[in-house]
């Protein structure tokens, strides 16, 4: 596969990215494949009621909103359109996320193995795709004229609270001399990669470093998306696995989805403003 002509001189590269899109296409690939299986064979791959309750919906929400997030991206960079290369990492940490979670919190099966592929992948073409990018033009194009303070504090403090939750649901567990699910504590070291990465960027960004302005839109629309997955999974599940609708978190993560938002919408204008 090779970008068209007008792509390459569009957007800011130093290399071509036939072998990422490619890549980022696989791991769609078997996105859609370990989503559709676990809403149509859920008693295989799901054997517990508790794994059922909160799996089946979170695949439905992979279909719904980390498919189009992927595709969406690709596509617009495929076009030559900034805001597609940029959102690109941050798909592809959506991702990450999601499946590093089943890695590490599902019972060992075939499926296992894909999911490690799809950490995997993404991981890598998230690097190389950044290595990929020419980060001065990046600097030069979007300095003085996307925000940096406010987006750069909210990841670093989303990140460093991110953080303290995991570590306050560690200790709660060793005081109480409980252990934790293996579900909890794949979300524990998902939840702490991705802060580590919000805290580093928001640093870079703030120090108006060219990595910074390269990353922020990628980690605050992955932030963004999680934010939104998770309010679609408190919806989804009632409806899905016949539990009560929380009313409580759904609130909370909706406030805390909001102060995301804002610096999201924030810094996707100013990149948008540089056409």
């Amino acid at each position: 596969m090779v970008e068209p002509q007008n792509s390459l001189q569009s957007l800011p590269l130093k290399r071509e990215l036939s072998l990422v899109y490619i890549g980022s296409l696989s791991v769609a690939a078997l996105t859609a494949a370990a989503s559709l299986a676990g809403v149509f064979f859920a008693t295989i791959l799901y054997p517990s009621e508790a794994l059922q309750q909160s799996s089946i919906p979170n695949d439905l929400v992979t279909l719904i909103i980390g498919l189009p997030m992927l595709l969406g991206s690709l596509w617009a960079a495929r076009r030559g359109k900034w805001l597609g290369l940029l959102l690109w990492p941050g798909a592809l940490l959506y991702g990450f996320y999601n499946y590093l979670v089943y890695l590490l919190g599902m019972p060992l099966s075939w499926f296992t193995l894909l999911y490690l592929a799809i950490v995997l992948l993404s991981v890598y073409l998230t690097f190389d795709l950044y290595r990929s990018i020419d980060h001065a033009a990046v600097y030069m194009r979007l300095s003085g004229r996307v925000p940096i303070k406010f987006p750069g504090w909210v990841m670093l403090i989303f990140g460093v609270f991110f953080i303290a939750r995991v570590i306050g649901v560690i200790a709660a567990a060793l005081a109480e001399k409980t252990s934790l699910p293996m579900t909890e504590i794949g979300l524990a070291i998902a939840d702490t990669t991705l802060s580590l990465l919000w805290i580093v960027g928001g640093i870079l960004l703030l120090r108006r470093n060219p990595w910074g302005y390269v990353s922020a839109l990628g980690l605050l629309f992955a932030a963004s998306m999680l934010f939104v997955g998770l309010l679609a999974f408190f919806l989804l599940q009632p409806w899905v696995a016949g539990v009560p609708f929380p009313v409580e978190d759904f609130v909370v993560v909706a406030v805390m989805g909001l102060i995301c938002f804002v610096p999201f919408g924030l810094f996707l204008h100013g990149v948008r403003g540089t056409r």
